[in-house]
């Protein structure tokens, strides 16, 4: 499998963590009930789930653990998914809308628990503000306010004095949300990779897949240094990458920025200590602080992957972004420290792509497209596990490949 060029710049977490854990080349040939390819947050959730479900798997990577889309990720995590709920349920209906949304809430309280489970520290729950960009974006922002709370979700609507009063910053309307939470989804590959290799999972990364074969009986892959892994299932978590075996497109490949400030624990800004702060601009700014008293913001996408043009806009995105923070907050002095791009899809109806795909026997999918990839990941994770375990699981047609 040939690997894209995901990523570029400083990301602050692998700055600030750099390598913790060492894992081995595959050397020696093996077999295994599951192999899966892709050793980052997707990889590594549905490796835990399978490996806590008594299954036996080998994680195989082709870079160095995490250091593909993961180690850029900003690990913002919502339950809203880019299509606004009001808009996916006329395109998905209403049944398979709101179980998707809700599917994403409930995902959150289940990373929680894993993050306590494996010793994560780098987990905060949170509120999240979704704040209008402009007034004319009041009245969609009323729509969603309406349908989620129509549906149950725990939303308020703000108006413009209560942002000013609560936040500090000026914005048309805003929806608060009382669930969503922020990670660090490099070290919780990690965390998750040392909890399930003492529980039997392999770990392989530096481990380039060179060539798949299929018959009756299961899938045989073979490494670039010709090491063969036999197994009977192969489950493809390797983000972007993987869209090269599919016949259709179902993703749209975008390069995204993000800037990290210096250390900003002396300045008090109201909403940093409780809130995730996302609008409804179109590419969406958002930003958080981070668990060091850094602010990270992150936005101003472009519809291209294009690793060398992308690149070369990381300063200029960076000074736009820090811009954007200043046209909100322009008492506080953001100084930019780290800044980095990354590449990230989008779907059609913003959900993501998991389970078998028929051209494929032997084979399943975590494609965590979107802006809220970790959740994704989860729900994939534990899709994944129920199909080899034989578990009929009603919510596997949401995010199926036959949906479109």
């Amino acid at each position: 499998m040939n690997a894209l060029d995901l990523k570029s710049g400083l990301p602050y977490s692998l700055v600030r963590h750099g390598l913790p854990f060492q894992y081995a080349r595959l050397t020696q040939p093996i077999s295994t009930n599951v192999v899966i390819i892709g050793g980052g947050i997707s990889g590594a959730l549905t490796a835990y789930q399978l490996t806590r479900a008594g299954i036996d798997c080998v994680v195989v990577d082709g870079r160095t653990i995490g250091l593909g889309s993961t180690c850029a990720s900003t690990s913002l995590l919502q339950y809203e998914i880019d299509v606004p709920l009001h808009h996916l349920i006329k395109h998905r209906g209403h049944h398979h809308a709101v179980r998707a949304y809700k599917l994403c809430l409930q995902a959150i309280d289940k990373l929680s628990t894993i993050a306590r489970r494996i010793g994560l520290p780098e987990f905060e729950n949170k509120d999240s503000l979704y704040f209008a960009a402009r007034k004319g974006d009041t009245s969609m922002l009323r729509d969603e306010f309406e349908a989620r709370l129509a549906n149950g979700f725990n939303v308020e609507y703000l108006g413009e004095n209560d942002i000013r009063k609560t936040y500090g910053f000026a914005a048309p309307g805003a929806i608060l949300s009382h669930h969503g939470a922020f990670t660090d989804a490099y070290m919780f590959t990690h965390h998750l990779h040392q909890y399930s290799l003492k529980r039997g999972l392999r770990v392989y990364d530096r481990t380039i897949i060179q060539g798949i074969r299929r018959n009756s009986r299961g899938v045989t892959l073979k490494t670039a240094d010709g090491v063969p892994i036999q197994a009977r299932k192969l489950v493809y978590a390797t983000g972007y990458e993987v869209t090269a075996f599919l016949k259709k497109k179902v993703v749209n490949l975008r390069s995204t920025y993000a800037t990290i400030s210096e250390n900003m624990q002396d300045v008090t800004i109201p909403w940093t200590t409780d809130t995730l702060l996302w609008n409804t601009a179109d590419p969406y700014l958002y930003m958080r602080r981070t668990g060091d008293g850094r602010l990270l913001i992150g936005g101003r996408d472009e519809n291209f992957y294009n690793p060398t043009r992308r690149d070369r806009l990381i300063r200029t995105k960076s000074i736009a972004l820090q811009r954007d923070f200043n046209r909100l907050f322009p008492n506080v002095d953001f100084r930019p420290e780290f800044s980095w791009t990354g590449t990230f899809g989008t779907t059609a109806d913003g959900l993501p792509f998991i389970g078998a795909y028929k051209p494929l026997p032997h084979s399943y999918f975590a494609l965590g497209f979107g802006g809220n990839g970790i959740v994704f990941s989860l729900i994939a994770a534990e899709l994944i596990r129920d199909a080899l375990i034989g578990k009929a699981n009603p919510d596997a047609a949401i995010f199926s490949f036959d949906r479109t």
